[in-house]
């Protein structure tokens, strides 16, 4: 065969592979691999065979060339194919020995001096270790040791920082604590031209600050407006309306409490994208906290309809029971949505919390246990532990496990709520008003109605502390939130009643009764209240007649 005719041969596997047709890029791969026995037509058929998904012929014909020792690519697809093969600990012998620390530092003497045969590989290709890193990260996860799989998914961004994958999972799984997320991030070498890609991974990462962080990030990029040539500046507002960056945009509403903006903004993003996973996540999330039951199904309908094998549409089924309170039927699909990946965090605290609705104590602590062991990084597992020690009325494990949320995420104001919530319950009323105002100090602002019963339990400190006309001002300011709230207008009317204003007490237990009129606690106060008037008016009349 003339070498004419074997580059016309690999010109059509190269075709072949680029229209699919994965049996006819094997066969003519094959006869060009048996005529040269080149190592670049011996991986171009090995290339062929795991498209075409022969995994295990492939792995063969990696092995049997003896050059998987020495070239790294043979080394990677071999381990590849091992992959698909769910051979995991194969799979890692075959990608060799390596150390890797904390901060993703890799130490391999062997890989050191490997030879790698693709001499023209350029800037744009995602660096050879990196994916040999992110694939050891992935081989430990499956093998569940999660501590070396995060070591090597950082290994594998910080080695290439084009690697998103790695940063995916690390991410998605909740590998790292906020603070830890964001020194990997300031540890990533980007190139000169990637200052879009840092900004756009920042926006990745938990979003718990105080200000909008998608949008300070691509503040900086616009700050670089006046060095930016024309399709530099077209690239970046491309990027401003991308799907994924306005799914983050999305995130950080829900996190900030503003459902309605979220929904809104993630109904649009499935207008544009039906099939984005991710929107579609953050949207159940906030039909769920609308109590929208109606999205809820529709989107669950469709999901399991076109992904049976994805978690996430197991998952929503589970949304959809939970939001109309059949929570037997709801813990069957969270348990449904773990099985199938184990590795979906919203399906495990799903699964607690339908426990938790129906006061089932001991197997929603069960859940949330397993949640906080397989991410380390997601603080809700451990925050709902503290949350339900705290039904039991156990205030000092409750505080032991909130702190550990804290620590896990120093940023979230609903965690200060809740240690606010058990130093109140302690009667530890100066520490309670500490916590309670710096929940608020971490809230974005403007306030939602999320956080009224924030400024009512403040109110409340305040009442117990005796300074009457601060608790009435945030009483104040949670009726501006929302005018629904039993214990706002009975804790109003209280402070009131304290203060001796009986009329303003007595219009507040009224309309208190209004919302629910069985309530024992303002029934009786507004006898008392009624009581108390009518003796002032009389002492009034005596003084009058006196005087």
């Amino acid at each position: 065969m003339r070498e004419q005719e074997t580059e016309k041969l690999r010109a059509v596997v190269r075709d072949c592979v680029t229209k699919h047709l994965y049996s006819s890029a094997i066969f003519f791969a094959d006869k060009v691999a048996a005529f040269t026995k080149e190592p670049a037509d011996i991986y171009m058929l090995a290339q062929a065979l795991f498209l075409g998904r022969h995994y295990r012929r492939a792995f063969h014909l990696l092995h049997s060339s003896k050059i998987v020792d020495r070239d790294l690519r043979f080394r990677y697809l071999a381990a590849k194919c091992l992959e698909e093969l769910k051979d995991w600990h194969q799979c890692l012998n075959i990608l060799g020995d390596a150390n890797v620390d904390e901060h993703g530092n890799v130490y391999d003497r062997n890989d050191s001096n490997l030879m790698y045969l693709d001499k023209g590989g350029e800037d744009h290709e995602i660096n050879i270790a990196s994916a040999i890193c992110f694939l050891r990260g992935k081989a430990f996860e499956a093998l569940e040791n999660r501590v070396q799989a995060r070591k090597w998914y950082k290994a594998a961004i910080r080695a290439d920082p084009l690697c998103y994958e790695a940063l995916e999972c690390l991410i998605d799984n909740h590998m790292l604590t906020c603070e830890e997320e964001a020194s990997l991030l300031s540890s990533i070498q980007f190139g000169p031209q990637d200052g879009w890609l840092s900004s756009f991974y920042s926006c990745l990462i938990k979003k718990y600050d105080k200000e909008n962080v998608v949008e300070a990030n691509f503040g900086e990029l616009e700050k670089e407006r006046s060095t930016s040539t024309t399709s530099d500046l077209s690239f970046i507002h491309t990027l401003k309306t991308n799907t994924d960056l306005l799914a983050c945009k999305a995130e950080y509403y829900h996190q900030c409490g503003e459902y309605q903006k979220c929904f809104e903004l993630t109904s649009f993003l499935l207008e544009k994208d039906t099939f984005h996973l991710k929107s579609t996540l953050v949207h159940l999330a906030a039909a769920m906290e609308l109590g929208n039951s109606n999205e809820l199904y529709l989107l669950a309908c469709n999901l399991v309809k076109d992904y049976p094998q994805k978690a996430l549409s197991w998952f929503s089924v589970g949304c959809y029971y939970y939001c109309i309170k059949k929570y037997d039927q709801s813990r069957r699909y969270f348990s449904k949505a773990t099985n199938v990946d184990g590795n979906f965090p919203p399906a495990w605290i799903g699964y607690g919390n339908a426990y938790s609705a129906q006061d089932e104590g001991d197997q929603a602590m069960s859940i949330y246990r397993t949640a906080a062991r397989l991410f380390p990084g997601c603080h809700l597992p451990t925050l709902y532990i503290g949350m339900e020690y705290m039904r039991t009325h156990s205030y000092k494990l409750a505080d032991q496990f909130l702190v550990q949320a804290k620590t896990i995420c120093p940023s979230d104001p609903l965690v200060y709520n809740e240690l606010g919530v058990v130093a109140y319950q302690m009667k530890d009323y100066k520490k309670a008003l500490w916590w309670f105002q710096k929940t608020l100090a971490q809230i974005p602002s403007p306030l939602g109605e999320m956080w009224e019963p924030t400024i009512v339990n403040l109110a409340h400190v305040y009442r117990k502390l005796k300074m009457y006309n601060e608790a009435i001002s945030y009483y104040e300011k949670a009726l501006a939130l929302s005018t629904r709230s039993v214990s706002t207008y009975a804790g109003l009317a209280y402070a009131y009643h304290l203060q001796d204003n009986f009329t303003a007490a007595i219009t507040y237990y009224h309309k208190a009764l209004w919302i629910k009129p069985d309530d024992q606690f303002c029934t009786e106060m507004l006898s008392l209240a009624l009581a108390d008037e009518c003796h002032n008016n009389i002492d009034t009349e005596r003084i009058k007649a006196y005087v």
